[in-house]
């Protein structure tokens, strides 16, 4: 289809140097090598949507400016990301753009957070979307370039440039790309798009604002208590934002612990209550300045006196979040969020060139 594009265009020879060399003159880069955005490729990214190119899926903090499908093309393009996969883009910005995530304090706090895409549904096998072995890490087209090109939007649209925009102490790896699948056939429990209202022949993405995974190691439980008992350790601690903020923290269960813990009777919601009664940290871990901080912001927890008090992680078991993902291996993961925001999902639209089958 032929496309008349709003965005303003640089020319630049098509020696590779010569694009990163703008990318760092220009600030639009993160980086890492990047694919050039020509007329020829966002067209074709902006197909794999079946699109208006200008339609706006909102605004981006911390610049404000508005995500407009051309634009969002543009960054998947450079971040290598087939056409099939934009879709997937698309929706994740939807979702980080909702009021509930709080993207301007995401984009622009000290913390380490980013937006984790977590993808459900049968897109994931269409794309090839990694939901096991290695699905955090490196390796997969899909993960890697459809969080790639959010990170990318992130910065482009929204102004999050490091030491701008985004004010991140350390920053973590993440924001380069952060993006995996729900390994929903080694799930025992209802798929994490499910439990949030959709059905499962539904493809939809939810962003979370997320500091990176935590391993929980545990190769010595043979039972679902025992496992729940470490990852609950694995939780606890007084150094994340949860002790005083709450929020929704994300436990990610190997599949090999998951079917443990399901062997036992547990349900999703017993897990959830588990975790919340025994991921706790006692008062005398925080620090006398810290407790006085955080005593007007959590008044119920921290205006108690007795030293005995332990503090759970969140409001209430329903906060925690729960997926299974990952390959074999007596592992799982723990991971904090930012707390003051909101997980968001959305439905993926797929493009005219993908067929779904549950």
């Amino acid at each position: 289809m032929a496309y008349t594009f709003a965005s303003s265009r640089l020319r630049v020879s098509d020696d590779p140097e010569a694009l990163m060399r703008l990318a760092e003159a220009e600030g639009f880069g993160d980086g890492l090598p990047l694919v050039p955005p020509t007329p020829e490729r966002v067209a074709a990214m902006l197909d794999g949507a079946g699109r208006d190119p200008g339609e706006v899926l909102g605004r981006l903090a911390p610049s404000w400016k508005q995500a407009t499908v051309e634009k969002v093309a543009i960054n998947a393009v450079m971040a290598g990301c087939r056409p099939e996969y934009f879709p997937v883009v698309l929706a994740a910005v939807e979702a980080v753009a909702d009021p509930a995530f709080n993207l301007q304090s995401i984009q622009a706090t000290t913390h380490i957070c980013t937006p984790l895409v977590i993808v459900n549904g049968p897109i994931r096998k269409a794309l090839g979307i990694n939901c096991g072995h290695n699905c955090f890490g490196q390796g997969t087209r899909a993960n890697a370039t459809i969080g790639r090109a959010l990170r990318l939007t992130l910065l482009n649209v929204g102004g999050a440039a490091p030491g701008e925009g985004d004010k991140a102490t350390f920053g973590q790896p993440g924001k380069y790309s952060y993006c995996t699948g729900e390994n929903e056939e080694a799930n025992p429990w209802e798929p994490l798009h499910v439990e949030r209202g959709f059905a499962p022949d539904q493809s939809t993405v939810t962003v979370i604002g997320a500091e990176a995974p935590h391993n929980v190691n545990d190769h010595g439980s043979t039972t679902g208590d025992g496992i729940l008992m470490t990852v609950s350790s694995g939780l606890a601690t007084a150094a994340c934002n949860h002790v005083y903020l709450e929020g929704e923290p994300l436990v990610v269960f190997g599949p090999e612990h998951a079917a443990t813990i399901a062997r036992d009777g547990f349900t999703k919601a017993d897990v959830k209550r588990f975790i919340f009664e025994h991921a706790r940290v006692p008062i005398a871990r925080i620090s006398p300045g810290n407790r006085e901080w955080f005593k007007g912001i959590r008044p119920a927890w921290f205006s108690d006196p007795r030293d005995d008090v332990e503090v759970p992680m969140t409001g209430s078991p329903e906060d925690i979040m729960v997926v299974v993902a990952g390959g074999a291996g007596k592992h799982s993961l723990v991971i904090p969020t930012f707390a003051k925001t909101r997980a968001v999902t959305r439905v993926i639209r797929p493009g005219p060139c993908l067929r779904l089958t549950a």
